[in-house]
């Protein structure tokens, strides 16, 4: 590694930071991460209640498959090692709707079968939708180098080996889930459709995900969100990057249209480049002043319909293992209650079987999710603390009696952990209206994505999932590296 005398300031530990900087210490140049919660990793974060340890991230991580792109980057920057172990079931999710129960297994083949055997009038569809998701197991990422530098040549290769994806695209680019959903005559099908992801979604966003489960290029590593944080952590620090938590960052100082440094609350820092890799409201909001969001950041976030957001309430237990012996995730009806001024009479349930570590011996952690959107994010928001804090509480009873409802073994053998809001979310991450992806990209609206950088600051850039929608653990690595392959084509050095 040729040192640098030059220096990058990162605002923000999450993945995308983090990232950010061990590209940057591999390039050569001083690097230091402020980060304002006591450890690493924002939003993909664990942590511990009552012997029990909780997962708030991964679902899946794309970018297992060893010899993809993606694969190399979170092996770059720590996240994966070349001996990582993945955990895990054999499904994407089960779905269970009147007494019916479907299941979208890992196994295509699997999953047809049972899809027919359950409604052979809808085997046309059945088929079709099959076959796109092997298609659509064609779909990587670009990790080289942003879109908006890529050639006529990059372009090419990409098409060439990705050629099934416009096949995805002619059929479902179009369509939102609840349309896809409405092509299936059997009610169990189309209620499959649109439980994992918000039925707003465009369909082809639906098959990516799926053909990444199928594939094999979607596993969950070993010790789940916080241990992978921990690992990019350890990469940083090995590299010789400092890593300083506990420490907010209350603006990003600009002299002369440049950015020069940070302030935190005790100290100015200076920099010769500064990545934010924050929230990029909150990058907006306080760091900069909105008065630097130009025309594209204002219309999508002011336009909730058009660029809506979701997040959740989340609770999670604990129970006898022997009282719930379900595996993976699991969608059912429920008696109709309101959480955050929302109806809901469907929930999902998750079980971390597959990580024995995170319960004490013969238990098992359960998690619930109850999807939240914008609307229900400032119900929340508005709530006085302690109203507040009772509406948790009737929420995670009314989800308590309808889990033991609906399996009956659970009652008298669980026991509440922890229950979090999208203002959970807001808290502690500066997260948006507590979104934990970005933009939902939906039928006929252009999906967005810009640079990362500020029109009129020179020697700022953007490290964050919300430069390119939908977000998530894969934008969030390649925009920490892409913010410091900006820097690094700028003085004409090649980043490793």
């Amino acid at each position: 590694m040729k040192e640098s005398k030059k220096k990058i300031v990162i605002v923000g530990g999450g993945i995308a930071g983090l990232a950010a900087g061990i590209y940057g210490r591999m390039a050569g140049y001083e690097v230091d991460i402020y980060e304002k919660n006591p450890i690493a990793g924002g939003q993909c974060m664990g942590w511990n209640r009552k012997s029990c340890h909780i997962d708030n991230c991964i679902h899946w991580l794309t970018g297992t498959k060893k010899g993809t792109a993606l694969r190399e980057v979170w092996e770059t920057v720590g996240a994966l090692e070349k001996d990582t172990k993945f955990v895990g079931g054999d499904s994407f999710y089960t779905s269970i709707t009147g007494g019916k129960r479907v299941t979208l297994w890992k196994n295509l083949e699997r999953t047809e079968e049972e899809l027919l055997r359950l409604s052979p009038e809808d085997e046309t569809e059945i088929k079709k939708f099959i076959e796109h998701v092997k298609y659509a197991t064609a779909c990587e990422m670009p990790v080289e180098k942003p879109m908006d530098a890529m050639g006529i040549r990059d372009y090419i290769r990409m098409g060439a080996s990705m050629a099934d994806i416009s096949k995805v695209m002619k059929e479902y680019g179009s369509i939102d889930l609840q349309e896809m959903a409405g092509r299936f005559r059997h009610p169990a099908l189309q209620t499959l459709f649109t439980d994992y992801l918000p039925k707003e979604y465009v369909a082809y966003s639906f098959l990516v995900s799926y053909a990444t489960i199928a594939s094999g290029n979607g596993e969950i590593p070993k010790g789940g969100s916080l241990a992978m944080a921990n690992r990019m952590v350890k990469r940083f620090r090995q590299l010789g990057g400092n890593l300083y938590c506990s420490t907010p960052v209350v603006r990003i100082l600009i002299e002369n249209k440049k950015a020069v440094g940070i302030e935190t609350e005790e100290k100015k820092v200076s920099a010769d480049y500064v990545i934010s890799a924050v929230d990029t409201m909150e990058m907006f909001d306080h760091l900069l002043g909105k008065a630097n969001m130009d025309a594209r950041w204002r219309n999508c976030y002011a336009d909730t319909e058009k660029y809506p957001l979701f997040s959740a309430v989340q609770a999670a237990f604990v129970a006898d293992r022997g009282a719930y012996e379900e595996q993976g995730t699991i969608f059912f009806d429920c008696s109709p209650f309101t959480v955050g001024g929302k109806k809901i009479d469907r929930v999902s349930i998750k079980s971390y079987e597959y990580e024995p570590e995170f319960a004490p011996a013969g238990k098992v952690v359960l998690q619930i999710n109850i999807p939240q959107f914008d609307r229900e994010y400032l119900y929340w928001e508005g709530l006085p603390r302690e109203e507040y804090e009772r509406q948790k509480k009737e929420a995670v009873r009314a989800i308590e009696e309808r889990l033991c409802i609906q399996f009956p073994g659970l009652r008298g053998h669980m026991e509440f952990l922890d229950c979090w809001t999208p203002v959970t979310y807001e808290r502690y991450c500066n997260a948006y209206h507590g979104a934990y992806m970005s933009f939902i990209t939906k039928k006929g609206v252009k999906s967005f994505r810009v640079k990362g950088m500020i029109k009129g600051i020179k020697n700022l850039y953007i490290a964050s999932q919300w430069i390119m929608a939908p977000g998530g653990l894969p934008v969030a690595v390649t925009a920490g590296k892409f913010a410091v392959w900006r820097i690094a084509r700028k003085e004409k050095r090649v980043l490793p």
